[in-house]
């Protein structure tokens, strides 16, 4: 099972712990869950991380690093996806095309548009916890 997360939902794991953490520990612990990148997408993942506003302290940071380093799995995406509502999000629909992803995890509502360019289901985090997490338990 191929998941995506947006940058979003790995700020708010970072910063809150809660339920975007153990979304995320719980999709790196499972052998049948794979969370998929694209270059692009690790490069925004660390340079947002990295924020001065964040303040997140260097070993904190480094720790995240280290787990996006292990245990993403990162495929070269040579399209683009026309995504005019949010340019920007384009990298990860192209990403969920290109990975055939089952999940992209959000909480950005501009995704609620993309719905109908990809067949990859959109959900939020706390969505994902319940119907696929939830499941599992």
């Amino acid at each position: 099972m191929n998941v995506i997360v947006d940058t979003n939902v790995l700020v708010s794991a970072v910063l809150r712990d809660r339920v975007p953490e153990t979304v995320i520990l719980h999709i790196v612990a499972q052998p049948d869950m794979v969370w998929v990148v694209s270059p692009e997408i690790m490069t925004e993942y660390k340079e947002v991380l990295a924020r001065n506003r964040f303040g997140l302290p260097h070993d904190l940071l480094q720790r995240w690093y280290q787990l996006l380093d292990e245990m993403t799995t990162s495929y070269t995406v040579q399209w683009a996806v026309d995504f005019p509502r949010d340019q920007k999000d384009a990298k990860f629909l192209a990403c969920a095309l290109v990975t055939e992803a089952d999940f992209l995890i959000t909480g950005d509502h501009d995704f609620a548009e993309a719905q109908k360019l990809v067949k990859t289901i959109i959900l939020s985090v706390s969505q994902f916890k319940n119907l696929v997490i939830g499941s599992r338990l």
